[in-house]
């Protein structure tokens, strides 16, 4: 058993008796995957059905030998799932999405929504602290890519992580908040809690889903608006969907510098696409023309991670974000990509001057770089 798992039992003395018994009960019902929860190399459990039952193991997924001795028991472990995280699921309320005490986060979608019964998936998050050099280790990042994006932290510009589902984008956010400042007071906002910014003076906000009757439900939206009145140094979005898009646009653009957030993509300019169309759900009548000069002056840098095939996550690009006003579109510059064969892929620089050199300046920082020297000695962009 690892020492923090969820649903590990320590001495009474250390939780309240409610919640040992919650535990143990857990482990009780859970009793086919309990192996996957104790197990440190699973990232991932999928339960689809009472016997077909997957883990993702180094990005890699595995079909198991474990199963539910019959559909009451895969019922009676979400019931009882639902009770430890104080929600309710049934016919009338078949879908769950949840956190664990330990972070770890749950779905649960009931049958038949669910065609091969109850599907359950949990992701579970590492306890120990991203650091940069994590990535370097696992050559998600090359060094002279990495010390540029920390660079741009420290600079505050505002970044957007994208990429696709496991694909890497919350520990990158995680590692992206060691260059924070410790002295800066950082306000996280997210729809269930996973990220773990590694300094003092972190606000957590946590989206509230509406009870059976539809009341008291905050959503992401309704805490942007109100980490605006917190005094925030820096505001990380843990995931923007909706109409919210705007309203971290605005703020990035009216004197909010630094902000972090990740999004759903697959390339940069998708990136900023997806952003605008979010945006637009705000409903708010901003002509297209404007949104788009709006987001571009917001975004300074999109960070693309990926998951390839073999299992590994990398970032594939990290590129500029700028308006072009003839057409009307974004302008967006690649300032890293990939470059290689499929054994050899690797983050290099593309040659281009990054705008952030005029930041570096100003934020004081021109002495720091060191292999990122020959990007700000590069000529500006359309220079002879």
């Amino acid at each position: 058993m690892t020492q923090n798992s969820v649903l590990s039992v320590p001495p009474a003395t250390d939780i309240s008796s409610d919640e040992l018994a919650y535990r143990a009960s857990l482990r009780y019902f859970l009793g086919p995957i309990i192996p996957f929860f104790d197990d440190p190399s699973v990232s991932e459990i999928m339960v689809n059905g009472i016997d077909r039952i997957y883990v993702e193991r180094r990005g890699r997924l595995e079909l198991t030998d474990a199963r539910f001795s019959s559909d009451d028991r895969l019922e009676a472990a979400a019931n009882n799932i639902a009770q430890f995280v104080g929600q309710t699921i049934s016919s009338q309320r078949p879908l769950l999405d949840a956190r664990l005490p330990d972070g770890s986060r749950v779905c649960i979608v009931l049958s038949p929504i669910s065609g091969r019964g109850i599907s359950m998936n949990i992701r579970r998050f590492s306890a120990a602290a991203v650091t940069p050099d994590f990535l370097l280790e696992h050559k998600a990042i090359t060094p002279q890519a990495l010390e540029f994006i920390l660079l741009a932290v420290r600079a505050h510009q505002n970044i957007i992580v994208s990429g696709g589902t496991g694909s890497g984008k919350t520990t990158l956010l995680n590692m992206l908040s060691t260059a924070f400042e410790d002295d800066q007071r950082i306000v996280v906002i997210e729809d269930t809690r996973e990220l773990q910014v590694q300094k003092e003076h972190v606000v957590t906000l946590e989206a509230r889903h509406p009870d059976a009757q539809g009341r008291g439900g905050i959503t992401i939206r309704d805490l942007f608006v109100t980490s605006l009145r917190m005094r925030p140094d820096r505001i990380i979005v843990g995931e923007i969907r909706r109409g919210e898009s705007l309203d971290m646009v605005q703020a990035m653009t009216s004197g909010h510098r630094g902000c972090m957030a990740t999004c759903h993509a697959n390339t940069p300019h998708d990136a900023c696409r997806r952003i605008e169309t979010m945006a637009l759900l705000a409903d708010v009548g901003i002509p297209l023309f404007a949104l788009r000069s709006q987001i571009a002056s917001a975004i300074d840098l999109v960070v693309q991670t990926a998951r390839l095939y073999n299992g590994r996550r990398i970032i594939t690009h990290i590129s500029e974000v700028a308006y072009d006003e003839t057409n009307q579109a974004y302008l967006v510059t690649d300032l890293f990509n990939l470059v290689g064969t499929a054994g050899e892929l690797e983050l290099r620089w593309t040659g281009q001057s990054p705008a952030l050199a005029g930041e570096l300046m100003y934020a004081g920082l021109m002495d720091t770089p060191d292999l990122t020297r020959a990007m700000f000695d590069a000529k500006p962009r359309g220079s002879a």
